[in-house]
């Protein structure tokens, strides 16, 4: 540990002393460092032009970090002006010794600009090197998704992961809801999805209960809202279904064993009346303009569609030649039902083969070792959002000591997120325009508590915001992982149990429940 420190200290001390930057995270696109410092004392006054600056302002004033310097009258201006050039999210900040002026043109911009500001008082103890940023962000979807369906974490953790992914600049929230093992979010027309599919997790299908009320949506929605983050639900389907075919096996497609209830019925009205039902009460509680529909590795669970007479009788009448044809005419029903929401559909990279016009579907990339899947995408006209296995599902192992959890020729370390997406970037060539932005997913199957919950994401996530956010012209690794420990200090302070790649052994890697799976290292 005495080590440990000496090294943190000599870090601190150097990228502190830099000239070229500032410890921000992410980096920003354009940093111009300037002579001088503006100190934040009890004496720094804030305002804002309008009303949302305004608010802004009055946040920022009691969440500051000052300097134990004497007072010095100084001000900090907040403004929002619609008419400014810059991109949806972008900000300029303008820090000089007697002022700090932000700008931006939208409200999302001027929230990352008050970001910046925190981070910048917080590392500097209360003391800001005068410097002009110019900044956006690289991609439009910065996102994290958490499986709460395999183990449940509740609203204050998932508000505490929100607080994190503001001041990182993170903006979307993808939340999975449901699956084999739970169903995580209330129906009012639906009660037994509660009642019956609520029980249970992955290591103990007799757990108690566990979800969401419609009222702690609405305040997690809200509460993300304000910090300028989208949440996006996944109601998984045709498969991944059998918390829902356990307390509804009236819509159950059969399955086998292991996969018994795994899908949703194919053939029957009363499934897609059902899914529609459903999706009326989510939408009601969603604003996003996208609903994730899941749409993969239905063979796992559909045994009972060869050897179902109706079910081949359907495929037969319906002129789908196979079970393959039918899981696609299931998704473009699934399409169509979102659609009549007026939403879009979010899809795993199996829809591409679906038939579904790109106008009505996004497609989320994650199968690494297919490649083609993302060039076809791209092709065929779909906007896509990166998250392959290989860098970006957290369930990975992040070391070589580690023991729990994926190992899939190899592992997933921080320097692996933070230079993507460059080894694929020529898979991409010219649609660039199509790819919406990239994201971390955390599958929770040996993730069951909170401390290795925080195990897992941290640091990485730290890493996928800058990946997500900087330019690759501004990107360097190295000195990412000098200013690290800037944010590992605000993790601390956060009670967070995060992974340090800087010290490998200072924390010992969190267990999980054991369960034999055959999914366990796939």
């Amino acid at each position: 540990m005495k080590h440990y420190s000496i090294l943190v200290h000599l870090l601190l001390w150097a990228v502190s002393t830099s000239l070229s930057a500032q410890n921000l995270f992410p980096t920003p696109a354009n940093y111009q460092r300037n002579k001088g410092e503006f100190i934040i004392t009890k004496a720094t006054k804030t305002y804002g032009n309008q009303t949302y600056a305004d608010k802004i302002a009055s946040q920022t004033s009691s969440n500051l970090t000052q300097s134990n310097e004497n007072a010095v009258a100084n001000v900090i201006v907040f403004f929002i002006e619609p008419q400014l050039k810059l991109a949806e999210e972008g900000y300029t900040l303008q820090v000089k010794t007697d002022s700090i002026i932000l700008k931006a043109a939208t409200e999302a911009g001027l929230f990352h600009a008050k970001e910046s500001l925190l981070q910048l008082s917080r590392f500097g103890n209360g003391k800001v090197k005068c410097c002009t940023i110019n900044d956006a962000p690289r991609y439009q979807w910065r996102g994290f998704m958490l499986d709460e369906s395999r183990h449940f974490f509740g609203k204050e953790k998932v508000k505490q992961y929100l607080d994190i992914m503001a001041s990182l600049r993170l903006n979307v929230f993808h939340w999975h809801l449901t699956d084999e093992p739970g169903w995580r979010i209330e129906i009012k027309k639906y009660p037994k999805l509660t009642q019956i599919g609520a029980v249970g997790n992955y290591h103990d299908p007799k757990a108690p209960a566990t979800f969401y009320t419609q009222e702690d949506i609405k305040e997690i929605v809200a509460y993300a809202a304000e910090r300028q983050i989208m949440v996006v639900p996944e109601f998984d389907m045709p498969g991944h279904a059998t918390a829902v075919c356990r307390a509804y096996p009236e819509y159950s497609g059969g399955g086998e064993g292991r996969w018994q209830h795994f899908t949703f019925h194919p053939c029957r009205e009363g499934t897609y009346r059902f899914i529609s039902d459903v999706l009326d009460e989510i939408v009601s509680l969603f604003p996003s303009p996208y609903i994730h529909i899941g749409g993969d590795e239905v063979h796992y669970g559909n045994q009972s569609w060869f050897t179902d007479p109706e079910i081949q009788n359907f495929i037969k009448e319906k002129k789908l030649v196979d079970e393959k044809g039918l899981e696609h005419y299931f998704l473009r029903r699934a399409a169509d039902i979102v659609a009549s929401k007026g939403k879009t559909m979010i899809g795993w990279d199996e829809i591409i083969d679906a038939g579904i016009s790109p106008r009505k579907a996004v497609v989320m990339w994650w199968r690494h070792d297919r490649q083609h899947q993302l060039v076809k995408a791209l092709e065929n006209g779909y906007r896509v959002i990166l998250t392959p296995r290989r860098p970006m599902y957290a369930d990975f192992t992040q070391f070589g000591a580690h023991k729990v959890g994926r190992q899939w020729a190899g592992y997933n370390t921080i320097e692996n997120l933070y230079n993507f997406p460059e080894p694929i970037s020529h898979l991409m060539k010219g649609y660039e325009n199509q790819v919406m932005g990239m994201q971390m997913s955390l599958w929770t199957e040996r993730v069951a508590d909170f401390k290795r919950l925080d195990f897992m994401v941290f640091p990485r996530l730290i890493a996928l915001a800058e990946a997500a956010w900087t330019p690759e012209k501004a990107k360097e690794c190295s000195m990412f992982m000098q200013r690290l420990p800037y944010f590992l200090k605000y993790l601390d302070s956060m009670d967070i149990y995060y992974f340090n790649p800087l010290n490998p052994t200072e924390r010992e890697e969190p267990g999980a429940p054991e369960k034999e799976d055959v999914l366990q290292n796939g």
